[in-house]
């Protein structure tokens, strides 16, 4: 029973916040994406990234271990997602980048630091950064056929996690003030991620549920399997390991779609995998959580 309420606070706010979104539409009320992602994006997420690693007090060298194991768990992962999409005769553009890439910062990143504090904050910002290095490169050349290496040095949240991991390495702080106002401008990334999710969530309209409900379960089967055993195999910490588990298991982003309308894919059957996959997740994450907290 005391899991049980752990797990329930944790999930219960991310998925609540959400659900504001999702309603907050239904209702009819203006919310405008595109100006709350990029003030996100460029400004609060960074910030939250630069703060969480400069106050982490995470040793430098279990964060390196942490990366390594995110990229092999995600080698894996899409490995795994190749095999599937072509078995099952599927549109390689169209599939493969959504089945590899999760949810890690609107749902990943509140979870992470609801269940584990300011540790697992640290952490999940880590396997965040992993995900959208490859994410910005090899997920756009899957969708468009090009590469995107000058959009990854350009994304402000790079450039924090750097500067954040080189503060960290070298045991500096920013000024009482400078923390501060970082530190306020990183608190609204999580509510804004999660009011947006829920908010984009209401807005997408997609066609069959059939195929992606069968695919959002293949997901999660594969992400958390792949992201257990290289945890096992790393001999992560407890908390690294949950985190790392959590982070890949997060379901298919709201940026896959994006990302699809953007380059010419089939949006719609994306559309369909983001909204089954997050329903999923109600299921899957607090599962998840109920295991490794």
């Amino acid at each position: 029973m005391n899991t049980l309420l752990t797990v329930l606070n944790v999930t219960a706010p991310v998925f609540l916040l959400a659900a504001i979104g999702f309603v907050w539409v239904k209702l009819g009320f203006e919310y405008r994406v595109q100006f709350v992602t990029r003030l996100a994006m460029t400004l609060a997420v960074p910030c939250l990234i630069f703060v969480a690693l400069m106050k982490t007090e995470v040793d430098p060298a279990a964060l390196a271990d942490l990366s390594l194991a995110a990229l092999m768990a995600y080698g894996l992962v899409i490995v795994a997602c190749f095999v599937l999409v072509k078995v099952l005769r599927l549109d390689l553009p169209t599939y493969l980048a959504p089945l590899i890439f999760g949810n890690t910062g609107n749902l990943g990143l509140p979870l992470a630091l609801f269940a584990f504090g300011e540790t697992g904050l640290g952490y999940a910002v880590v396997v965040f950064a992993v995900m959208a290095v490859i994410s910005f490169t090899f997920g756009i050349w899957l969708v468009s056929g090009a590469g995107s290496l000058g959009r990854v040095v350009k994304e402000p949240m790079v450039g924090a996690t750097l500067l954040g991991a080189l503060f960290l390495w070298q045991g500096w702080e920013t000024p009482i003030f400078l923390t501060n106002t970082l530190d306020l401008i990183g608190q609204m990334a999580i509510p804004l991620m999660l009011i947006t999710l829920g908010v984009a969530v209401a807005r997408l309209e997609i066609g069959s549920y059939g195929r992606a409900v069968a695919l959002s379960i293949c997901k999660a089967v594969i992400c958390i399997a792949a992201a257990w055993a290289v945890a096992t195999w790393f001999a992560l910490p407890p908390v690294a390991a949950a985190v790392l588990i959590l982070q890949v298991a997060t379901p298919v982003a709201v940026t896959s779609y994006m990302i699809a309308e953007k380059y010419g894919a089939d949006a719609q059957p994306v559309a369909a995998l983001v909204v089954v996959s997050t329903l999923i997740s109600v299921i899957t994450l607090p599962l998840i959580l109920s295991f490794v907290i």
